[in-house]
């Protein structure tokens, strides 16, 4: 794949698309989301806390620190790490989802830069960052592994890479698509295809064929008695995440 050139599949983004108002909805298709994002946040600020040697109980331990939220959505990631005192560029190729989480930001009394963009395009165009936050994005794109290069390219020297999806077993067919889309009819049918879920191992290499050294890897595990995720070392059997970093010799 040539470099500018886009990973986006257009069909993936037309689902976001027609769900772009109800970004903010707790109750909303992005029910899912709003549940799992406090586990997601403490994964994402202890790995950069680690990462550049912040502390986390400081007012805006982010200060300094350029972070890309690439898919951002209507901006559930983008804010909190803004009020962690990052200067925050969220992007998306949805087009409809930006003025949503534009005007959320403005009332919420925070400066995000928001920009309907890609990953390639951004890289092109000689950004950087010391953060790229891409989470539950590379399920959606047509090709994984020029996009988690064109992340790569985006990230300064040293800089960290966090990426989460869906693994792809039974066990993640029962709960994602089934579960999810057809039972508990938290996200609208046809919203996730199985067969672009990554497992780990395969995630992994694509992090290292991309230019990215994966460092580390934990589970989001849903309790269905208590509603509530957490984090788990050895359960990465439907949601996970992974933390790379670009090698400091990297260009």
């Amino acid at each position: 794949m040539q470099a500018g050139q886009s990973t986006i599949d257009e069909g993936e983004v037309a689902k976001f698309e027609a769900m772009a108002e109800e970004w903010w909805d707790p109750n909303g298709k992005f029910k899912p989301l709003h549940m799992l994002n406090p586990c997601r946040l403490d994964y994402i600020t202890a790995q950069i806390g680690a990462e550049f040697d912040r502390d986390l109980k400081a007012d805006t331990p982010f200060a300094g620190l350029r972070i890309l939220d690439i898919g951002c959505g209507g901006g559930l990631l983008s804010e909190p790490m803004a009020r962690l005192g990052a200067d925050v560029v969220g992007a998306d190729a949805a087009e409809r989802n930006i003025p949503v989480a534009r005007i959320h930001a403005e009332q919420s009394g925070l400066d995000i830069d928001y920009r309907h963009t890609t990953a390639e395009a951004m890289a092109a165009a000689g950004e950087s960052f010391d953060v790229v936050l891409n989470m539950e994005v590379v399920e959606h794109v047509s090709d994984p592994l020029a996009y988690l290069t064109a992340c790569r390219q985006l990230l300064r020297p040293g800089g960290l890479h966090i990426c989460s999806t869906l693994n792809r077993n039974a066990k993640s067919y029962v709960m994602a698509i089934i579960g999810a889309e057809h039972v508990m009819r938290w996200l609208p049918r046809g919203t996730h295809e199985w067969s672009k879920f990554i497992t780990p191992a395969e995630l992994y290499d694509l992090l290292s064929q991309a230019g990215l050294t994966p460092v580390d890897k934990k589970g989001f595990v849903f309790n269905p008695v208590s509603w509530t995720w957490s984090l788990s070392d050895r359960d990465l059997s439907v949601n996970y995440v992974t933390a790379s970093v670009k090698p400091s010799a990297q260009s």
